[in-house]
C-alpha cells in the first residue's frame, strides 16, 4: 500500500532530514561558542567538555548541512550526542522526558541513521560522485 508521499521522494526527504537536523544541531554549537542565536545558560570555559562539544556541533553541523563527509561526520556527531546523554542527562533519571534528554537521543539516532544511509541526493557528497548517495 502506498502512503501519501510517493516512494520516489524517499531519497530527497533523507536530504531534507539531514539538512534540518544539522541546522538545529549547529545552533546548539553556535550558542555554546558564540552566544548565538541566544547565549548559553551557563558560562562555557575554553577547553572544557561543553567547549569541545560546541566545536563538534558547529563544525559537524555545518558539514552535515552541506552533506560533506556525511557518513564519518554523522558517526562522530552521533557519538557526541550519546556522550552528552549519558554524562549530562541520564544521571538525572532513566526517562528522557524527565531528564530532558529527548534532543540528544533524537540527534544521536538521526545521525546514526545518516552514518548508515548517507546524505541523500541533495548534498556535496552526492555531487562529488556524480550521482545520488
Amino acid at each position: 500500500m502506498k502512503g501519501p508521499i510517493p516512494p520516489s521522494w524517499s531519497p530527497r526527504l533523507l536530504s531534507v532530514l539531514r539538512f534540518i537536523a544539522a541546522f538545529l544541531y549547529m545552533a546548539h554549537g553556535t550558542q555554546k561558542l558564540f552566544g548565538f542565536p541566544v547565549p548559553a545558560g551557563f558560562p562555557i570555559a575554553s577547553m572544557s567538555l561543553p567547549w569541545f562539544a560546541g566545536w563538534i556541533e558547529t563544525v559537524g553541523g555545518g558539514l552535515l548541512l552541506l552533506g560533506l563527509f556525511t557518513r564519518p561526520v554523522a558517526f562522530l556527531c552521533s557519538g557526541e550526542m550519546a556522550v552528552a546523554y549519558f554524562t549530562q542527562h541520564a544521571p538525572h533519571g532513566f526517562w528522557p522526558l524527565l531528564n530532558h534528554g529527548e534532543l540528544p537521543v533524537l540527534f544521536c539516532f538521526i545521525f546514526l541513521y545518516l552514518a548508515a544511509a548517507g546524505p541523500g541526493p541533495w548534498s556535496v557528497d552526492a555531487r562529488g560522485r556524480g550521482g545520488p548517495s
